[in-house]
């Protein structure tokens, strides 16, 4: 094929070249974007971690607050991060409820104003015995619970599911 019968202009030659390697840039930024909004949808049916907080022996009817520790991963940073929820059992369930206040994230305390209620001294809101909220105090839904899995007399937690 000669030279003639294929006439691409300089001008065409730097539109084609220019189209072909931005293309590839944008191909290149848009990637990421899209991995990062698809992974939750892909991780969505992946199952939880368990970790175990205590005996079933240990539990009262009475709110006590656990301890627990579980390694968090976050891209290559690696720690052990420390969390805390109030267990009971009751009609032989167990519930496990988050002592973080829902109204602006401080820490309830069980039994320090009223003997049956979670009370938060920040903007004293107030919860009932199963983390309720209390009408007419700032939060404006209940505390969050955690998975509960009770296997062989061992309680353990998964993640944090938020009551509405």
């Amino acid at each position: 094929m000669s030279e003639k019968d294929h006439k691409v202009s300089r001008r065409q030659f730097l539109t084609y070249t220019l189209m072909g390697v931005g293309g590839f840039m944008a191909a290149g930024a848009v990637m990421p974007m899209a991995r990062f909004a698809l992974d939750p949808a892909l991780r969505a049916g992946a199952e939880t971690d368990l970790v175990y907080v205590c005996d079933v022996d240990e539990l009262t009817d009475e709110p006590q607050t656990f301890r627990f520790s579980f390694d968090q991963v976050d891209a290559w940073y690696e720690s052990e991060v420390t969390r805390e929820a109030f267990i009971y059992i009751r009609d032989n369930t167990v519930t496990a409820l988050s002592p973080t206040c829902t109204h602006l994230g401080c820490t309830v305390a069980y039994g320090t104003q009223d003997p049956n209620e979670f009370y938060c001294p920040c903007h004293f809101g107030r919860f009932d015995r199963d983390g309720i909220n209390v009408p007419g105090t700032p939060p404006q839904r209940p505390l969050d619970v955690y998975e509960v899995v009770v296997e062989d007399g061992k309680v353990y937690l998964g993640q944090i599911n938020q009551r509405t």
